[in-house]
């Protein structure tokens, strides 16, 4: 069985997430969102309102197990069993970022492969970043985020 880790902070996850999330579920017999807890970046949302909120987003897929992790990624593939990573690459510039997180896990464990892709044309401009910019002027985000999740952005922001 193929397994490969999806990483990432999700704060919150967007369309452009689930894009990828989905194109996973094809390419792999599971997937396994694994929410970063990342508190060096002050996430807007908890820790596990951003497991929450990707649990609620994926409920749908089958193949799709949701984690928490505060630990490094390799350690996780450690303990789950696999040595594939998914990233997203939505421009040139995340590229340039992914490329040395790539190097620098395969610095750690030998044998870890990460795969890039690409999500769709209509998603490449969406960031949890840009969400949250536009959450924190009062802005209509329900085009940007699964709407399974929009009772969890109405309740904190």
């Amino acid at each position: 069985m193929k397994r490969v880790i999806y990483p990432g902070t999700f704060d919150p996850i967007t369309v452009g997430h689930m894009d990828i999330i989905k194109r996973a579920t094809i390419l792999f017999d599971e997937v396994v969102v694994a929410v970063a807890a990342s508190s060096g970046k002050k996430p807007m949302f908890t820790h596990k309102q951003r497991v929450d909120m990707v649990s609620l987003a994926t409920k749908s897929l089958s193949n799709v197990q949701v984690v928490g992790f505060s630990n490094l990624l390799v350690q996780l593939c450690e303990e789950l069993d696999t040595d594939i990573v998914i990233r997203g690459l939505r421009a040139v510039s995340d590229f340039e970022y992914e490329l040395q997180m790539g190097y620098a896990n395969a610095s750690l464990k030998e044998n870890i492969e990460t795969v890039y892709l690409m999500p769709n044309l209509e998603h490449a401009f969406i960031s949890s970043s840009i969400v949250r910019s536009i959450l924190l002027f009062g802005g209509k985000v329900e085009h940007l985020i699964p709407k399974e999740i929009l009772p969890v952005i109405e309740q904190v922001v």
